[in-house]
């Protein structure tokens, strides 16, 4: 089976590990620690009681850490109520509680949807606007697929722009995935479809479709998208197998609103989260998997190949927390 989920950075007990692995997470997730822990820390510093004082700071600390109104509103709905029923007597306690629903919130079970059939290949489709490292993680998520001994086909489906086509072939030839592209301008329905067949034929495990993301032109940009879907479908029924949508970290709340407009069109299987090293809005990890429902995939977290990390739950609460 194609994994694409989880990650060997647990111990027996499925917890997080220790080693260079999580503490070069909790170096890329430093800026984010540092705005949303340090911030909580600063509430209940020197603080045993849960007072209306220490309440109110925390609804502040929630609100301006990019984890969004409708999940912020969510958290202190649960934590009042908790703290009226007796059950949150004590700051520590309520840490841990804010720890334990933020974590609810992260831990989306992968939707159930059909893989491809024996014999052919898994099929990506994967979107977002420009600018947000979609090619790169094209090219990083290739390189995953490779280290598992997978035979990946990258498919330049972003025909308008000729740097996407080139920086492709460049991921192609490093990690060695076949890449099938056609003259700037083409039709990208027809670059797919041949790409499709071509994949069919060379016995690909793995197809990766690149596409544009020209949201100034958004209307037209939803209609090519949901075309390159309706032919990849009727090449390949059942595919594509998953829509992988890239998001960078460090739009904040403006990556909801593009996550609301991408899944609506054409729906979204998983997210990627992009950058998350250089932003201190990695609080918007937690509202978009609470609004959407969608698991998250990838979280980016510097240049290297390996920083495009399998995301787990524990061990980004515990990087953020710990």
């Amino acid at each position: 089976m194609i994994s694409f989920f989880g990650n060997k950075n647990k111990d027996k007990n499925g917890e997080p590990q220790q080693g260079g692995l999580f503490q070069r997470l909790q170096q890329g997730l430093s800026k984010t620690r540092a705005s949303f822990a340090g911030k909580l820390d600063r509430v209940f510093l020197g603080k045993k009681e849960i007072t209306p004082d220490v309440l109110d700071e925390l609804e502040e600390v929630l609100f301006t850490s990019d984890i969004g109104v409708e999940t912020t509103q969510e958290l202190l709905n649960s934590i009042r109520e908790k703290v009226a029923r007796k059950e949150l007597k004590d700051t520590e306690k309520l840490k841990a509680a804010l720890r334990d629903h933020i974590l609810s919130f992260l831990d989306i079970p992968r939707q159930d949807r059909p893989g491809p059939a024996s014999g052919e290949p898994l099929v990506i489709l994967v979107v977002g606007v420009n600018g947000v490292g979609k090619t790169t993680t094209i090219g990083k998520a290739s390189h995953h697929f490779r280290s598992q001994g997978k035979n990946v086909m990258l498919v330049a489906g972003d025909t308008f722009r000729a740097a996407a086509e080139e920086q492709l072939s460049i991921w192609g030839e490093r990690v060695g995935a076949d890449v099938v592209k056609q003259a700037a301008g083409a039709d990208p329905s027809a670059v797919v479809f041949d790409a499709l067949t071509a994949a069919i034929s060379r016995k690909s495990d793995v197809v990766i479709i690149d596409t544009a993301g020209r949201l100034h032109t958004k209307t037209n940009l939803m209609e090519e998208l949901k075309k390159i879907y309706r032919v990849t479908a009727k090449r390949l029924p059942g595919a594509p197998h998953e829509v992988w949508l890239v998001l960078d970290a460090t739009t904040g709340q403006n990556a909801i609103s593009q996550a609301n407009l991408f899944n609506e069109a054409i729906g979204v299987t998983g997210i990627i989260l992009t950058k998350l090293d250089g932003t201190a809005k990695g609080g918007i990890v937690v509202g978009i998997s609470h609004q959407f429902r969608i698991p998250i995939i990838y979280i980016g977290i510097g240049e290297k190949v390996e920083d495009l990390r399998p995301f787990e739950p524990k061990e980004f609460v515990k990087a953020i927390f710990d």
